[in-house]
């Protein structure tokens, strides 16, 4: 009436009992002696019993078996009579049932409370006891040892001190000090937005959002970016201080830096920028003669016009770059390159170069696009959702960069659709999602139909459909159920 698993070690034999419980599936883990070629050896059994929990066992691993007897006996235990199990009667005034499963509780509190009073009268065993009391189910600290010296900081807290997070006992000073950071970070952005983008662009991969997001959310806060330069560019992100034009006020910018060039060495942008440094570089040749830039480095940094303002186009910096007679150092020759018979690049085709070249566009976004075409499916802006009512259906629609399924969120999936204006949170329900798993899961652009809702500000649409649009020749990687 169980299934067991016998090992020498006890950290595995903890191991499968955590990866069982994380399936929801409650085992008992004790210590057994027994022969073994003449001697006797300890081992450890990680053992589950109780229907629910051979039922929870069969259809989420046993039925995966690749042993036909092993997994007919799986089905037969499943499928067989729940029998006592793990639930013991105690004959006091009543026949009462309590449950052993720490986590699976199906009572409510005070039911709990009673059981458990019941339970200390009724049962002598301190162990039980001890389970029936306890906050924290099966985790445990397992030893507390010095360290050292540490800076620390002291926070008065009210209430408990201790919260359960990822199998650890956590002081609740974490919480602490992620809203204090979660505040100058807000803070930083608001008063200090260039220098705040500066610093995410330069600590890129990180968080949730990609480059491409964190661009896109500076300029729509106002903040100006600036294209990648050969002749400005560092190897980080910097700041430049702009004067005030006609276009735009005397304010910081960040200048991309040439670290955002895919396949650029950095030792190749350092040595970039040391020659710059001695002087100024006179044409797309010098640079690569006195940078000693491989030819692959320069067709990308032509094609993301990173040598613009050295003169001529993308495709005719490109074509510049490829010429056969400048050789694998680019030499420079006393004659003048030949013109250019490339066409120049369309709004479209720079948008993929510089996607594919630097992973961000400073140009318009995917969605502007083609926001001709969804206006006439009746699809809304992200920025125009929170002047919608709440309750009435509306279409969004957006590149997926943010996917989440919450382990407490009970099957529910979050999407972040980004365009041209902002973020729509969109909200999927688990039976949706198992309709249209694939799309969800894997389809770069979505459009979602549903019920607009807003609560205290947060703005969110509850999908009732959703559906793919064509793609785009790039792709803008999402942050997936991280």
């Amino acid at each position: 009436g169980h299934i067991s698993y016998d090992t020498v070690s006890r950290a595995l034999a903890e191991g499968v009992q955590h990866l069982l419980l994380r399936l929801g599936i409650v085992s008992r883990l004790y210590e057994r002696s027994h022969a073994y070629r003449g001697r006797r050896v300890r081992s450890h059994v990680v053992t589950v019993t109780g229907h629910d929990n051979l039922e929870r066992f069969w259809r989420s691993i046993a039925r995966h078996f690749l042993n036909d007897s092993r997994r007919a006996a799986a089905r037969a235990l499943a499928h067989g009579g729940r029998g006592r199990g793990s639930t013991d009667i105690i004959p006091v005034g009543v026949r009462s049932v309590i449950k052993y499963e720490r986590v699976h509780r199906r009572v409510t509190w005070p039911q709990l409370e009673a059981a458990t009073a019941l339970c200390m009268r009724a049962v002598d065993s301190p162990p039980l006891i001890r389970l029936a009391t306890s906050d924290l189910y099966w985790d445990r600290v397992v030893s507390v040892e010095p360290v050292g010296g540490r800076e620390t900081y002291d926070l008065e807290i009210e209430g408990d001190h201790n919260f359960l997070a990822n199998d650890l006992v956590v002081h609740n000073s974490h919480s602490s000090s992620f809203a204090l950071l979660a505040y100058a970070s807000a803070y930083l952005k608001a008063h200090h937005g260039p220098a705040f983008y500066a610093a995410l662009l330069n600590n890129q991969p990180m968080g949730f959002y990609h480059s491409a997001t964190v661009v896109n959310d500076a300029r729509r806060h106002g903040v100006r970016v600036l294209p990648v330069d050969v002749t400005r560019s560092d190897w980080l992100c910097t700041l430049e201080r702009h004067e005030r034009t006609h276009d735009h006020p005397a304010q910081w910018a960040v200048r991309l830096g040439l670290r955002y060039v895919k396949g650029l060495r950095e030792a190749a942008g350092n040595a970039l920028v040391a020659a710059r440094a001695e002087r100024p570089f006179a044409s797309v040749r010098d640079l690569a003669t006195r940078a000693g830039l491989a030819r692959d480095e320069m067709q990308t940094l032509a094609a993301i016009g990173a040598l613009a303002p050295l003169g001529g186009t993308r495709r005719a910096n490109i074509w510049t770059t490829a010429e056969p007679d400048l050789g694998p150092l680019f030499a420079a020759t006393p004659c003048d390159a030949s013109p250019s018979p490339l066409r120049e690049m369309s709004t479209t085709e720079r948008l993929v170069a510089d996607y594919g070249g630097t992973g961000v566009t400073l140009g318009p976004h995917p969605m502007a696009l083609r926001r001709a075409e969804l206006v006439a499916h009746g699809i809304r802006r992200a920025c125009d959702l929170a002047t919608g009512r709440d309750g009435e259906r509306v279409r969004v629609a957006g590149s997926v960069i943010v996917r989440q399924r919450p382990g407490t969120a009970k099957g529910f999936v979050f999407l972040s659709l980004e365009d041209e204006t902002g973020i729509a949170n969109v909200i999927v329900t688990p039976q949706l999602f198992a309709r249209q798993r694939w799309a969800l899961v894997a389809e770069p652009f979505l459009m979602a139909e549903g019920i607009l809702q807003i609560q205290d500000g947060v703005v969110s649409v509850r999908a009732a459909r959703v559906k793919p649009l064509a793609r785009l020749d790039h792709v803008v990687p999402s942050h997936d159920f991280g």
